[in-house]
């Protein structure tokens, strides 16, 4: 009976984990493709690039800046991903985009969608106070593995607009609700606002999702997300986010500082967290 009772126990406990879900999510501005940006050109940086991505394993990753033939770069060198996500210049390939890469072998996309940080939110313009546009890309992803059902929200805030930040934070939390109300989410992007910030805040407290680093009980964050191309930057800025709903709960959390013959493969180093979901 004891003998027993212990498979009984090993059975149960591997059935609790086979329904358990962990994967990698990240953040990544890969900084556009500029002419100007001698000695750190787009051609020079992405197999890098990618061989970070490859590296640590990101399972689904949010791109903020990546013109359309940046992220053909990564997803013809990234086998097994694809993204989606349009320009937002026009909604189609113009501009700046805020793309989303995933794992084929590990989700699959069920919706999908993009709206614009604006009062109008469904035709390229700017917003409040922005400089520029801006744009917001979602997927509504379900593992396949357990067939865990989540959104992932992408976006980038703008540099300027100070109202327009914290109205952008307001509308990616209504658009959850209205797409799916109580479906678990992740919101990731470059926020041009540090953890210090009011629209930070408007995220982070409004009591629907939570910083991944306050998650993290393994934080490794040596230096600011936002390195202008410098690997010696210093400073604790972090202007890069995850933010994740319940049932979320985060194992470990890292700004990588990877770089390679000195140089660094963006002017941001990305955010990874490592999550699970029971």
């Amino acid at each position: 009976m004891k003998g027993f009772l212990s498979t009984l126990f090993f059975l149960f406990i591997c059935a609790a984990f086979s329904f358990a879900q962990q994967f990698t999510v990240a953040t990544y501005n890969i900084r556009y493709d500029a002419s100007g940006d001698v000695g750190n050109l787009w051609k020079d940086r992405y197999p890098h690039l990618v061989q970070l991505i490859r590296f640590h394993g990101f399972d689904i990753f949010g791109t903020q800046e990546g013109l359309k033939h940046q992220l053909e770069d990564i997803k013809n060198n990234l086998p097994g991903y694809t993204y989606i996500g349009v320009g937002r210049d026009d909604g189609k390939n113009g501009g700046e985009h805020a793309a989303i890469f995933y794992n084929v072998a590990k989700f699959d996309v069920i919706k999908q969608g993009n709206f614009w940080l604006a009062e109008n939110t469904k035709t390229p313009n700017k917003g409040w106070d922005a400089a520029l546009p801006r744009i917001c890309t979602w997927g509504l992803f379900k593992a396949k593995e357990t067939g865990f059902e989540f959104f992932l929200f992408n976006t980038h805030f703008d540099h300027i607009g100070v109202e327009a930040r914290k109205q952008s934070a307001e509308l990616i939390v209504r658009k959850a609700h209205e797409l799916g109300n109580g479906i678990p989410m992740i919101i990731t992007g470059d926020f041009n606002v540090d953890q210090r910030n009011e629209s930070y805040h408007v995220l982070n407290d409004g009591g629907e999702v939570t910083d991944a680093y306050e998650l993290s009980p393994l934080k490794y964050a040596p230096t600011s997300t936002y390195n202008g191309f410098d690997i010696r930057k210093t400073g604790d800025s972090r202007i890069d986010h995850i933010f994740l709903s319940k049932p979320f709960s985060v194992i470990r959390y890292g700004i990588l500082t990877d770089s390679y013959q000195g140089k660094t493969p963006s002017d941001h180093f990305p955010v990874m967290a490592e999550v699970h979901v029971p």
